[in-house]
């Protein structure tokens, strides 16, 4: 295993890495957490 390999093995698990966030983050049973954490700057402190 060289060099160039170590690299295309770290970007295929970025890649892969990248991929999960992104569907975790736009998956629909998070929207209701997200849109109410949307919301806490513009709550009072009441």
């Amino acid at each position: 295993m060289d060099i160039n390999d170590l690299r295309s093995l770290v970007t295929v698990l970025s890649l892969i890495t990248f991929v999960g966030i992104w569907a975790w983050a736009w998956s629909r049973k998070n929207k209701q957490r997200f849109d109410e954490a949307a919301k806490l700057p513009f709550q009072g402190d009441d």
